[in-house]
């Protein structure tokens, strides 16, 4: 990564610390999971609601690091109003990412989907920063699967369907 990328990355992840998007519990969800780094005590407590098959609406409070923070930030700007398996796919390919140890391979196409997300690209150089980057992601995850999203809804709506 050259040093002006790096540069711009960086201040991607500073306005997003200084201006979290989707911040704040909304009142109306369908799961609030808490989530916390133990490696650090970065905390994030994340609400969704689930309507239609997409996150209708996503709100969080957290305390933490920048990386941790920014990232959820990110996160939540990027799936909220989306399809659940449109952000799923997202999640994963974020995972991805931050398991290339900077090396990733991510195709325009990916950069392009992932937008705000890929200035984290060099904090997979850093294990112990990856914790921090992913605990948005896996809340948001979680809430999902709690709010009863399994990823063969429709399968599993055939089958019932099918058997009465």
């Amino acid at each position: 990564m050259t040093l002006p990328m790096e540069s711009m990355y960086q201040q991607i992840i500073l306005d997003h610390y200084k201006h979290p998007q989707h911040h704040g519990l909304p009142e109306d969800f369908d799961a609030e999971v808490h989530h916390v780094n133990p490696t650090c005590g970065d905390e994030v407590t994340l609400r969704v609601r689930i309507a239609d098959g997409q996150i209708a609406e996503l709100g969080w409070e957290g305390e933490g690091c920048s990386i941790s923070q920014a990232s959820t930030s990110v996160m939540s700007d990027l799936v909220a109003g989306k399809p659940i398996d449109d952000a799923m796919q997202l999640q994963e390919k974020f995972l991805g990412l931050m398991q290339s140890r900077g090396n990733s391979e991510l195709t325009e196409a990916d950069e392009d989907e992932l937008e705000d997300a890929v200035a984290f690209e060099g904090v997979s150089k850093y294990p112990a920063r990856v914790k921090c980057a992913l605990l948005g992601w896996m809340a948001m995850k979680s809430a999902v699967a709690e709010a009863g999203w399994s990823g063969t809804d429709v399968k599993q709506t055939e089958k019932s369907g099918s058997q009465s």
